[in-house]
């Protein structure tokens, strides 16, 4: 018998986050559920965010405001494009429609080859995030 896991919550490394929280946030409708001691507005070393059934944590890449550097370090973050989280979302075609909306670069919809009708953008730290669904058929 196999042990019983009920969820996966991704920890992402992020540069700045009061940047992050207000994209997760205020961009993409995330809520933050949980954080850290505030040091600031939107500014703590740690937060879980929940958007409907997916959860994500962020954690500052640095402990404090004297080890992180004035840009991030690209030989750092170099890799973050090759992390991709992938958000179940029934409605891709309204998502696309918010996201624009609210000013976010994001590509027109597509079908892949294997069924799945995607959107694509960046965070603010180059992660890839993908809205998709299955496309019926």
């Amino acid at each position: 018998m196999a042990f019983d896991v009920r969820g996966l919550v991704p920890l992402l490394q992020v540069y700045d986050m009061p940047t992050s929280v207000g994209f997760y946030r205020d961009k993409l409708g995330f809520t933050v559920v949980a954080n850290s001691p505030a040091l600031g507005e939107d500014y703590f070393h740690w937060a879980l965010l929940r958007l409907g059934g997916a959860e994500l944590m962020l954690n500052t890449a640095f402990e404090s405001n004297d080890e992180r550097p004035s840009q991030p370090d690209p030989a750092r973050t170099a890799a973050h494009f090759d992390t991709g989280l992938f958000f179940a979302c029934p409605d891709v075609d309204a998502a696309y429609q918010e996201l624009r909306d609210k000013g976010v670069e994001v590509n027109e919809p597509l079908v892949t080859g294997y069924g799945m009708k995607q959107i694509y953008i960046g965070d603010p730290d180059g992660y890839e995030l993908c809205f998709q669904w299955a496309v019926k058929g």
